[in-house]
């Protein structure tokens, strides 16, 4: 590397001035407990590369440069500052030059690029490394995790196209309570009451959504109102439920070995899950032949158990639910998947991201059985829109429909004598109620 006074250097000569110090610190190989540490020994070694390049950067430029080199070395390349940046929940690199991200339910590019594909790669290979998982040609897909819980998916050639592709759905240090959704008119204060009746009433819960609707966000939540006495047992590709009680069972799909022989499904989990003596289980998404045992699971003694799926409405979730048991393979009649349905799940949670970025429970409803061949639903709370104000934002209502559910006798047992205003009732309705009693 030449000497050089000047203050300002070309694109070009800093590239490579970058590229020189990341070398000679990645070759450092520096061992420290701790990541924080590390970073501390590995920006002295920096130092020391930069002092004996004997060049004279601006301090702003010698900062930023210094970022991008540690980044390069101890994170995850270019979008390390997006993963320390609390305003982003969502980052999407599809290729190199182009990476987005999502700040308050807004979709915006980020002033950021990788070198090119080759560096897209390397920063996969970083985060599934630890995790034991691969990504080539014949495994071009991976699901993993960062050490701090956020959900990562990647794409290589030659199923992505255009370039490598990862997707990050951000992990929150703080972990929302049922308060924050009531504050961010998610739902209200009654819908929370009564949801958090139905998870210590034991009732079978299925959030239904669609991708990036909060539906992982809102089982994390509604997990919290499991007893801290029962044993949980959680289910997941990739973990990042956050629950908080002491007595839990974290599992984890496993992917194949290079001889394709290993992989555990989530539906070997569940069904291991059966002999561990659970008292909920928590699945994370049932997206394939699980949800037909899951589903035995709900019917066979282990009610309180949650699960999310993909789907649009209630109506839609049922009609999910009946695909994927079909995707068990066990070749039941569509009537009897339907009965194990309706047997099975007790309320569906519809969690919905709306045009306007922002995120609400749009129907809470119940599964009251079966009426001939169709399952039957009933809303006990729904949203209705209204139209949008001049900026935009969605405007509505969400509010309970006047019904009870039929299982209210259950949540009665549990404890929870949730008053006829809770589902819509006036005050005066519940006066003139009384009156003729």
């Amino acid at each position: 590397m030449s000497a050089a006074s000047q203050p300002g250097i070309s694109g070009p000569d800093l590239a490579k001035l970058r590229n020189y110090l990341t070398e000679q610190v990645a070759a450092a190989d520096l061992v420290a407990a701790g990541p924080e540490k590390r970073r501390q020994a590995l920006a002295a070694r920096l130092q020391e590369a930069y002092n004996q390049t004997r060049l004279n950067l601006p301090d702003e430029l010698r900062q930023r440069l210094f970022a991008t080199v540690l980044d390069e070395v101890a994170g995850y390349g270019p979008i390390q500052p997006l993963l320390d940046d609390p305003e982003v929940s969502e980052i999407m690199v599809n290729g190199p030059q182009k990476v987005y991200v999502e700040k308050k339910g807004r979709l915006e590019r980020a002033k950021v690029a990788f070198d090119g594909n080759e560096h897209v790669v390397r920063v996969i290979e970083r985060i599934i490394l630890p995790l034991g998982r691969r990504v080539d040609a014949d495994s071009p897909t991976v699901d993993a995790r960062l050490p701090d819980g956020s959900r990562v998916n990647a794409v290589i050639f030659p199923v992505a196209i255009d370039g490598p592709s990862i997707t990050i759905r951000k992990f929150r240090k703080d972990k929302l309570r049922m308060d924050d959704l009531v504050q961010y008119e998610s739902m209200t204060v009654r819908m929370a009451e009564f949801l958090r009746a139905c998870v210590v009433g034991r009732l079978n819960v299925v959030i239904s959504g669609g991708a990036g609707s909060g539906k992982t966000t809102l089982l994390n939540v509604l997990s919290g109102f499991i007893p801290d006495n029962e044993r949980i047992v959680t289910i997941e590709d990739a973990a990042e439920l956050q629950l908080q009680q002491e007595h839990i069972v974290r599992l984890e799909t496993k992917t194949p070995n290079l001889d394709g022989s290993g992989e555990v499904t989530i539906r070997d989990l569940v069904r291991n899950s059966l002999r561990m003596r659970p008292d909920r289980i928590v699945v994370g998404e049932c997206r394939g032949g699980e949800a037909l045992d899951m589903l035995q699971a709900m019917n066979t003694g282990h009610d309180g158990s949650l699960t999310t799926v993909h789907a649009n409405s209630p109506r839609d979730a049922i009609s999910r639910l009946e695909t994927l048991v079909m995707m068990a393979g066990m070749d039941l009649p569509v009537k009897v998947i339907r009965q194990q349905i309706a047997s099975a799940v007790d309320i569906i949670v519809q969690q919905t991201r709306l045009k306007d970025g922002s995120r609400k429970v749009t129907a809470i409803t119940e599964v009251a059985g079966m009426e001939g061949d169709t399952v039957v639903l009933t809303d006990i709370f729904k949203y209705e829109q209204t139209g949008v104000d001049a900026d935009g934002k969605a405007l509505g209502e969400l509010k309970p429909t006047g019904i009870r559910p039929l299982f209210g006798p259950r949540l009665e047992v549990a404890g929870f004598k949730l008053g006829p205003e809770v589902f819509g009732a006036s005050i005066a309705d519940v006066m003139e109620r009384n009156r003729r009693r």
